[in-house]
């Protein structure tokens, strides 16, 4: 299947977007495949991870399970149900026990990251959706570049800050907790 016609503008502006409801009923139904993820109403479907990929958020997800306290559950590539999207991040820190989130995704998430081997662009086109889900705190870990950008204090669907850590900075993040790149960076 040829889907060229979204180059054109033309065709973009007429896609109609599908709600999150809508997407669920989808799912269950089997119509779409279970490797997708929905971006402001459009089904994107996810790419395959590298071995990087995995390396970095196994790192990422052990770091936070150690140092934060059972007030956390840290997911995984997980989702998150947002106003117009369900977003997959790489890493999820919600506030809540896994029992909590038995029948329902959790909405909110006190910070996502998302591991940019090879999906950088997408990843700072999330940043729009994270902002106006008013979530406090974005990671883009970009592994070509050794460096972390950090995205917060999110007002009106944008992030007020953005900062960039490289190398063997630290980062005070979620619950005071430091986060020295070296856990990740170090060849």
């Amino acid at each position: 299947m040829s889907i060229a016609v979204l180059d054109n503008s033309s065709f973009r502006e007429r896609i109609i977007p599908i709600s999150v409801a809508q997407y669920h009923r989808m799912n269950e139904l089997g119509v779409i495949s279970t490797k997708t993820e929905l971006i402001e109403g459009v089904i994107l479907e996810k790419m395959s991870k590298s071995p990087l990929h995995t390396y970095l958020i196994q790192l990422l997800h052990d770091f936070f399970v150690q140092h934060l306290s059972e007030d956390y559950l840290v997911r995984k590539e997980d989702p998150l149900t947002l106003l117009h999207s369900e977003p997959e991040p790489d890493i999820s820190i919600v506030k809540g026990r896994l029992v909590d989130f038995k029948t329902a995704h959790p909405s909110y998430a006190e910070l996502v990251i998302e591991v940019a081997v090879s999906s950088l662009e997408i990843d700072r086109v999330k940043t729009s959706i994270y902002a106006l889900a008013n979530l406090p705190e974005y990671w883009i870990v970009i592994p070509t570049q050794q460096q972390i950008e950090v995205y917060s204090r999110p007002q009106h669907g944008k992030y007020q800050v953005v900062q960039i850590y490289k190398n063997a900075e630290k980062i005070e993040t979620i619950a005071g907790l430091i986060f020295d790149l070296t856990a990740i960076f170090l060849d």
